[in-house]
């Protein structure tokens, strides 16, 4: 039979921990990505608009996460940083958003 020592449990608060510095991580890594991604494409096309489709859900996955983060709940917050993030990540690849070189926070295409 096993105690409740044996399960682990008495870990919590380093994972716990452990979660927080992702969520703090990923909320700042996300932020920046938000502040330096630009736009390429001219207004009024077809690439402009889908840039700025993405960049809405990069804002609006990011602005749940931090209700998220605020609420206690950090895992469904880093589950919103990273699909905020995810978002920009996929416009610069693609080619609809600038990420200006930086190859730190963006997978460059």
């Amino acid at each position: 039979m096993k105690t409740r020592k044996d399960t682990g449990a008495g870990k919590a608060g380093a994972g716990q921990e452990d979660l927080i510095a992702k969520v703090t991580k990923y909320r700042e890594l996300t932020r920046a990505a938000l502040q330096k991604a630009g736009l390429i494409a001219p207004e009024g096309t077809k690439e402009n608009s889908m840039a700025k489709n993405l960049l809405e859900m990069a804002e609006s996955y990011f602005a749940d996460a931090q209700y998220f983060e605020r609420k206690g709940m950090a895992l469904t917050a880093l589950a919103a940083y990273s699909y905020a993030h995810a978002w920009i990540d996929a416009g610069v690849r693609l080619g609809l958003l600038d990420g200006k070189g930086d190859d730190k926070l963006f997978i460059l295409p």
